[in-house]
């Protein structure tokens, strides 16, 4: 008994312990945040995927081959290459020659090879995301045309209308200059996640990844009765008869109750229409429900196009268009990074904790 007892304070001190850094952590990484958003700018970074996947090839082609069908390979390529070669010069002459018959100097863009721009969008509840999208997608547009492709990694459960709102308005840019969009979701694209995938021309999802959640949800807690209990006055002075409806801490009311209930209707009817007017195949009012389906489901639907992964999308893409990946980064501060490893740390031993924990497999 007196060893569990001990055993039981070594425990109480290790979880103090953890719980003092996570807050110090927490506050360290909050710090961190600040800094970033009062100035700190960021860069674009920008990787040739078609490079990157020729090296990844090379590296097993020289792993896995013999010297021989290396030798040969390597031959092949070179002639493949030659011929290619031949190919753009004659290609280029052709459409100089168009340039100089041309009276009005039309522009020959449609020559070059098309270009497709990979960029990737991780949402949480705030949307924090959208401030690199908008950079992302300016830098895109700089050069972008109606020849070329913008490829989106969505993944997103969805989360403020506001913030979401002004992620899908960045999209409608792509749109309003005529370059196509193609919207990838490999695990969820739900609620808000759903109102930004269903502006693409194609819409992609992996056979298992949640789609839908057409719904709009307000929820709080309410402290009313706990403060009258022990006799806390609380005073809210406001103009505008619905100025205040729902409060964590005042009385919830009938009249209250229903203005918020006409206000979540009104933008559910909103959003109904938003995913109308992009996917007009859909029949609405049956996936409205608030509901989520995986890919599969979200195809007999009409909610998807096509089922697949981001990758089987990437590297066709590379077979037929130069493709590279923008990033918008900002720089790392020691509390990003230190808050950064902890947290990882932190999802890593929950996440163990969880598969441990859970009896519930794929039989």
């Amino acid at each position: 008994m007196e060893y569990l007892i001990q055993y039981g304070m070594f425990l109480a001190k290790a979880v103090t312990i953890v719980v003092a850094i996570v807050i110090v952590i927490g506050v360290v990484a909050a710090s961190g945040n600040r800094q970033r958003k009062t100035g700190r700018k960021g860069q674009i970074k920008v990787t040739h995927l078609n490079e990157h996947f020729d090296d990844m090839k090379d590296t097993l082609r020289h792993s896995v081959l013999e010297k021989d069908q290396l030798k040969q390979v390597h031959k092949d390529e070179k002639k493949q290459a030659k011929l290619e070669s031949k190919e753009q010069v004659k290609a280029s002459k052709e459409a100089a020659k168009k340039s100089a018959a041309s009276a009005d100097g039309a522009d020959n863009s449609e020559q070059r090879k098309k270009r497709v721009y990979v960029i990737n969008f991780t949402g949480n509840i705030s949307a924090d995301e959208v401030s690199s999208l908008r950079e992302e997608i300016t830098a895109i547009l700089t050069l972008a045309e109606p020849l070329d492709e913008v490829l989106l990694r969505l993944e997103s459960p969805g989360g403020m209308v506001h913030a979401y709102g002004l992620a899908s308005s960045q999209l409608l840019r792509i749109k309003s200059r005529q370059i196509p969009l193609t919207i990838c979701v490999d695990k969820v694209a739900a609620s808000g996640g759903y109102m930004m995938a269903c502006l693409a021309d194609r819409l992609v999802s992996a056979p298992f990844a949640i789609i839908g959640s057409i719904g709009v949800l307000v929820q709080l807690p309410n402290f009313h009765r706990v403060l009258k209990k022990n006799e806390v006055d609380y005073e809210i002075i406001s103009a505008g008869e619905f100025k205040r409806t729902l409060t964590q801490f005042g009385e919830i009311t009938q009249k209250g109750r229903d203005k918020v209930q006409e206000e979540v209707e009104t933008m559910h009817d909103i959003f109904k229409a938003w995913i109308k007017e992009h996917r007009p195949s859909v029949e609405i009012d049956k996936i409205a429900t608030g509901e989520t389906w995986v890919g599969t489901q979200a195809k007999e639907r009409y909610m998807v196009d096509e089922i697949k992964t981001s990758d089987d999308c990437i590297v066709t893409a590379c077979e037929e268009a130069d493709v590279f990946e923008v990033e918008y980064e900002l720089p790392k501060s020691l509390q990003d990074k230190i808050g950064g490893a902890f947290q990882g740390t932190v999802e890593k031993l929950f996440s163990n904790w969880i598969a441990k924990s859970t009896t519930n497999t794929f039989q």
